[in-house]
């Protein structure tokens, strides 16, 4: 999964700083500028991620998955960093998982 959403931002207008992958979440440390929502960031990371692992790993999700191809849920989490610095939410992303 890292490899993948590290793809995804390497083709678009934002960069991760820092990631981790939990059992069940992913946190992020993103940089981008401030013309771009930060809806629009996590879109582009859940759908073109989604098309991936389907593309490479469709025998194995249509067990999981019968209805339809989906793969990450809907929801999700963002702050932005305003009393912390970067290096404290990086050490934080780094402890995840």
């Amino acid at each position: 999964m890292k490899n993948i959403f590290e793809l995804v931002a390497s083709r678009s207008k934002f960069s991760i700083d820092t990631m981790e992958i939990d059992k069940d979440h992913i946190h992020c440390l993103i940089s981008s500028f401030p013309n771009i929502s930060v809806f629009s960031i996590v879109r582009k990371l859940k759908q073109e991620s989604t098309y991936l692992i389907w593309k490479n790993f469709e025998n194995l999700l249509r067990k999981q998955f019968w209805k339809e191809r989906t793969f990450l849920s809907d929801g999700y989490f963002v702050a932005t960093i305003g009393q912390v610095s970067a290096e404290t939410i990086r050490r934080y992303i780094e402890n995840q998982g």
